[in-house]
C-alpha cells in the first residue's frame, strides 16, 4: 500500500505542473524517492504539510552518505524547495546550499567528458524510433526532450544547410538553428523522416512523459545512461573545426597559451558553439571545452 506521504507528494505534483515535462517527471521521481526514504528513516506519520528542517537534513545527510555528486544533491534539494514552497513552508530549508554542507559545483575542468556511443550499444536499443532519436542526439548535440519531440519535417524546412528546433522542444523555450554539415547528419535525418513523416519521434498515442520513461529504461539497459557526454563530443569536434586546433579539454592550448589572434578565434568559436548547444552564454562552453 502506498504510504500517505508518497501519495500526497504524487497529488502535489499532479496539482502543480510547473516547468517542462522532463522537469515535472524528474521532480516527481525525486519526491517519491524522498517520501520512501523518510518512511524508511522512521518518519511514519508525516504528510506533505508536516515538512520540517529535520526531514530535509535527514535526506541530505543520507544522500551525502550515498556519495552523490554535488550537482545531483543540488538538483534534489531544488525539488525539496519546490515541495516546501507549495505547502507554504519555504523557511524550513536554508536559502543556500552551503548551509546544508553541499559543495559548490566544479564546472570548469580541462579533462574531457566527451564520449561517443558505440554501434553495439545502439544496436541494443530495440525500439527503432528511440534508436534514431539517440542518433539525432548524437548528430546535433540535442538534449533528451529535443531528440524525442523532434519533428523532421519542421526541422528541415529551414533550408538545405541547417535544421531548426521549435521553442517548445528546447530548454528555456529558446528556439535555435544548427548547421547541417556532415553526411552522417543527413543520413540520420533521412531515417528520422522515414519513421516520423510529418509527426514527431514520439509515436502517435504516446505522451512525452511516457516516451521519456521508455528512453531512460532503454538507455539504462543498454549501458548508456549518461548521454549528455554526446553534447561534449559535439562541442569538441566543432571547436576543432572552427579554430583548427584541439580544445583544452582534449589537450589543446589553454587560454593563457593563445596569441591575441588565436584568442579572437577562440571567442568566436565558443560563441558559435554556445548558440548551437542552446545556451547562448560563452562562459558555459568551459564545461564542454575547458579553458
Amino acid at each position: 500500500m502506498k504510504h500517505i506521504l508518497v501519495k500526497e507528494l504524487v497529488q502535489l505534483c499532479e496539482r502543480n505542473r510547473d516547468g517542462s515535462y522532463s522537469t515535472q517527471a524528474a521532480r516527481k521521481d525525486v519526491l517519491i524517492l524522498s517520501g520512501k526514504q523518510l518512511l524508511a528513516g522512521g518518519f511514519r506519520d508525516l504528510g506533505t504539510q508536516g515538512l520540517k528542517p529535520k526531514h530535509v537534513l535527514h535526506l541530505v545527510e543520507r544522500w551525502k552518505a550515498e556519495g552523490l555528486a554535488p550537482a545531483t544533491l543540488k538538483n534534489r534539494v531544488a525539488h525539496l524547495r519546490w515541495w516546501a514552497e507549495k505547502v507554504n513552508k519555504a523557511s524550513v530549508i536554508p536559502r543556500t546550499n552551503a548551509a546544508l554542507g553541499i559543495d559548490r559545483r566544479q564546472y570548469v575542468t580541462n579533462q574531457s567528458k566527451a564520449h561517443d556511443v558505440t554501434p553495439e550499444a545502439l544496436n541494443r536499443i530495440k525500439d527503432e524510433r528511440l534508436r534514431v532519436s539517440i542518433e539525432l542526439q548524437r548528430a546535433f548535440a540535442l538534449r533528451r526532450e529535443e531528440c524525442l519531440k523532434f519533428q523532421p519535417a519542421y526541422a528541415t524546412a529551414a533550408g538545405p544547410d541547417k535544421i531548426q528546433l521549435k521553442a517548445s522542444w528546447c530548454k528555456g523555450g529558446r528556439a535555435r538553428e544548427i548547421p547541417l554539415r556532415t553526411e552522417y547528419q543527413r543520413e540520420v535525418l533521412a531515417r528520422a523522416s522515414a519513421l516520423a513523416g510529418t509527426g514527431s519521434m514520439i509515436p502517435q498515442g504516446q505522451r512525452y512523459v511516457e516516451r521519456l520513461k521508455r528512453y531512460e529504461n532503454a538507455t539504462n539497459r543498454a549501458g548508456m545512461s549518461r548521454l549528455h557526454c554526446l553534447r561534449h563530443e559535439y562541442a569538441q569536434q566543432r571547436y576543432q573545426e572552427l579554430t583548427g586546433w584541439e580544445c583544452p579539454a582534449k589537450g589543446g592550448p589553454t587560454a593563457r597559451q593563445l596569441t591575441l589572434e588565436q584568442k579572437a578565434k577562440d571567442l568566436e568559436a565558443r560563441l558559435q558553439i554556445s548558440q548551437e548547444l542552446g545556451h547562448n552564454r560563452e562562459a558555459i562552453t568551459s564545461v564542454y571545452l575547458g579553458r
